[in-house]
């Protein structure tokens, strides 16, 4: 599918790299004016980020993207780690949609799209403060469906399997840790955050005009899975993917 945003202006937080940045250079070479907001500005200082919109002005795109993510055993999850990762994932995000929402309800338009994840569904464990973040991030997306609907403003989510982003090239570069974590992952590999971002602008575009409060899976259909779809009969695994032997 190809997108043009040509004449549309378009905020992603957390822009710098990963699934930002994938995302930022897809709408800028469909033909959007795009404003990345990453370290610079703090998307957990309300008023750092509230500044960055009013400097933004009208706006027809908003992805909440930035986020962080740490391990640890639930009972080794400290206070602080717990506090940061609610403060950026969670509480950033709400910033993120309420000023989001104060420049394009004027307009009775805009499209806003939120980077949850497969982690909003299940319990991987040594993330606790991880997916406490990613499954509030669908109450904010239903409610906030909801509300904005009637001033012609769109809300969806993107949840992303195991991307390959520079948070996760430790896990693309363990052939052993792939190969069982593939395994129940029918497509039988990893995504790109390019996929991603194809979701992202297809979620923001006019091809998704009657599509909000909705949460695409981006996990290659792992969530589809329940006791894994690879065996080692009837393939194999080679680089950094299964494939089958016939």
């Amino acid at each position: 599918m190809r997108f043009d945003f040509t004449g549309r202006k378009a905020i992603v937080t957390g822009g710098a790299s990963g699934i930002g940045a994938a995302t930022a250079d897809l709408l800028r070479r469909a033909g959007a004016d795009v404003i990345v907001i990453d370290r610079e500005t703090d998307v957990a200082d309300r008023a750092a980020l509230e500044r960055a919109f009013e400097r933004a002005g009208a706006t027809d795109i908003v992805v909440a993207n930035a986020g962080v993510g740490s391990q640890a055993a639930l009972n080794e999850t400290s206070d602080q780690l717990w506090h940061n990762t609610l403060a950026v994932n969670l509480t950033g995000v709400f910033y993120t949609i309420r000023a989001a929402a104060a420049l394009m309800k004027p307009n009775r338009r805009g499209a806003i799209v939120i980077t949850a994840s497969t982690n909003s569904y299940d319990g991987e464990e040594n993330l606790t403060a991880y997916n406490a973040t990613k499954a509030g991030l669908l109450g904010i997306l239903h409610t906030a469906a909801n509300e904005l609907g009637p001033y012609g403003v769109r809300v969806n989510a993107v949840c992303p399997g195991l991307i390959r982003t520079p948070l996760t090239q430790s896990h693309f570069s363990t052939p052993g840790l792939l190969k069982e974590y593939f395994r129940h992952i029918p497509l039988g590999r990893g995504g790109e955050a390019s996929e991603v971002a194809n979701a992202i602008a297809f979620l923001a575009s006019d091809a998704a005009s009657y599509v909000t409060g909705a949460a695409l899976l981006v996990d290659g259909g792992q969530m589809a899975t329940k006791f894994g779809t690879w065996t080692d009969e009837s393939a194999e695994f080679a680089g950094d993917r299964w494939r089958l032997k016939k």
